[in-house]
């Protein structure tokens, strides 16, 4: 019996439009994402990428879809903060408001691979994007060092300011979500490479110049993380009223440390 052989197989004109519509998205996408906010481009072009593109412009479900991108994004060491802003981008580009079960699901992605393959990074925190406690210590020597070659005292020069939205019985998914959120707000007043970072749940810590608008400072922060927790449907994640307080630099750079690991408890 002869069998017709097969022929290249040849997209419908629907099929074809539909493809297209993908590529165009994912276009879209990765460009708004390498203008704004992902930092390797060579890292960013992925199946998982591809995959949620396409759930999203053909209308079907983008959870697992987004829960394999943010596997792939932990995998090439990405922070949640990059990770999550990555996906917003696509909403943004495809001109509908962000799924937050779709940040969930690139969350929950994203922690599965860390948990899986745990990514050392020395001197920045993943989940918020922020220096490390560790980091700030070092910066803090620093400072007293400064303070003592030039004859006055830290406590007169510098202080930190601590901004605390921790709220108790929050899962995984809202703690990532906030801290996420809390570490584009502080890169957002302060600009990128101040000394600052996240030394608990929900606790974090600026060290600043000491002076008359240290307080003003603080109040404007208050504001901006409550306006930032609205905006991002964060508000049940966020202590209200946000607490934001100038704590004085003691006598030692050892005291310094002493008091990073009380604000930490």
């Amino acid at each position: 019996m002869m069998y017709p052989r097969e022929g290249p197989f040849i997209m419908s004109e629907s099929q074809q439009e539909a493809r297209v519509r993908v590529q165009d998205l994912r276009e879209r996408w990765r460009a708004t994402s390498l203008a704004s906010v992902w930092i390797r481009p060579n890292d960013w072009d992925h199946p998982a990428a591809e995959a949620l593109a396409e759930a999203l412009a053909e209308g079907r479900g983008v959870i697992a879809p987004a829960e394999r991108l943010g596997a792939a994004r932990a995998e090439v060491g990405a922070g949640i903060t990059e990770a999550l802003d990555d996906v917003a981008c696509l909403y943004a580009a495809f001109g509908r408001p962000t799924d937050v079960g779709a940040l969930r699901a690139a969350a929950i992605g994203w922690v599965g691979e860390r948990e899986r393959v745990p990514y050392q990074i020395a001197t920045r925190d993943p989940s918020t994007g922020l220096p490390t406690g560790e980091y700030l210590g070092e910066r803090l020597r620093e400072t007293y060092g400064t303070a003592q070659r030039s004859g006055a005292s830290a406590g007169t020069t510098h202080c930190l300011l601590v901004l605390d939205v921790g709220l108790d019985s929050l899962d995984t998914w809202q703690r990532l979500a906030r801290s996420a959120a809390i570490g584009r707000t502080l890169h957002q007043v302060f600009g990128e490479g101040h000394p600052m970072a996240a030394v608990g749940d929900g606790t974090f810590v600026v060290l600043c110049e000491r002076g008359p608008s240290t307080a003003e400072l603080g109040q404007s922060l208050r504001r901006v993380v409550e306006r930032n927790a609205e905006v991002l449907g964060l508000t049940t994640e966020v202590r209200r009223p946000t607490r934001v307080w100038v704590e004085r630099l003691p006598g030692t750079h050892d005291d310094a440390l002493l008091l990073l690991d009380h604000l930490a408890r």
